[in-house]
This record gives C-alpha cells, sequence and structure tokens, in this order.
C-alpha cells in the first residue's frame, strides 16, 4: 500500500514509464490503482525512431505487472515523508507478526 499512497500523490505530474519491453513513455500522471496500474496523458515516447507507431497515442493505460521503473521528477518527491511512511509501515507489519500466537503444527 504504501507505493500506491505515494503514486496517488503524483497524480497530475510529469513522469516516465520504462516497460519492460524497453518502451519508455514520458507523460502526465491522470491516475493509479491500487496494482499499481498507471494511466497517462499527453504522452510522448522517448525513442520516437524505434517505435514510429507510437506516434499517434495520445493517451495510454499501462499494466502495473510490466512497469519495469518510474522516473519522477526530484523536486514533486518529498523523500522524508516517504521514509517516514516506510519506517511506519514496516514497525505496524513487525507488531502485527507480534501480535499473532505461535501455534505448534499438529503432530500426526
Amino acid at each position: 500500500m504504501l507505493f500506491y499512497s505515494f503514486f496517488k500523490t503524483q497524480v497530475g505530474q510529469h513522469v516516465t514509464v520504462e516497460l519492460k519491453n524497453d518502451l519508455a513513455i514520458q507523460g502526465v500522471l491522470e491516475s493509479v490503482d491500487q496494482f499499481l496500474n498507471f494511466k497517462l496523458k499527453d504522452i510522448k515516447v522517448v525513442d520516437e525512431e524505434r517505435y514510429p507507431h507510437m506516434l499517434s497515442v495520445k493517451n495510454c493505460f499501462v499494466r502495473g505487472s510490466v512497469v519495469r521503473y518510474v522516473q519522477l521528477s526530484p523536486p514533486t518527491v518529498d523523500t522524508a515523508l516517504l521514509q517516514d511512511a516506510a519506517r511506519r509501515e514496516a514497525q505496524s507489519t513487525q507488531q502485527m507478526q507480534q501480535a499473532k500466537p505461535n501455534v505448534a503444527p499438529p503432530v500426526a
């Protein structure tokens, strides 16, 4: 949930999404869902010579499972807030694991 929450704060920002097939798309992040699927508008392909068929595409939906990297502009990323959120999530996960009772498996 940490990445989903983080990317929701980036809606409206310019991002570059690199896919596993080496296609890199720049555009404005329009929306993101819990599966980290991205909807981009006003897109532009980074390597237009290699992907000329993408020149006419203006908006796209990118399935989260095909994303390799997402590049963000540094001024839009609050690293202190991101570190704090990661720390809080790790602590809550650790507390949940400690709260689980240790039950021995049944002996057959």
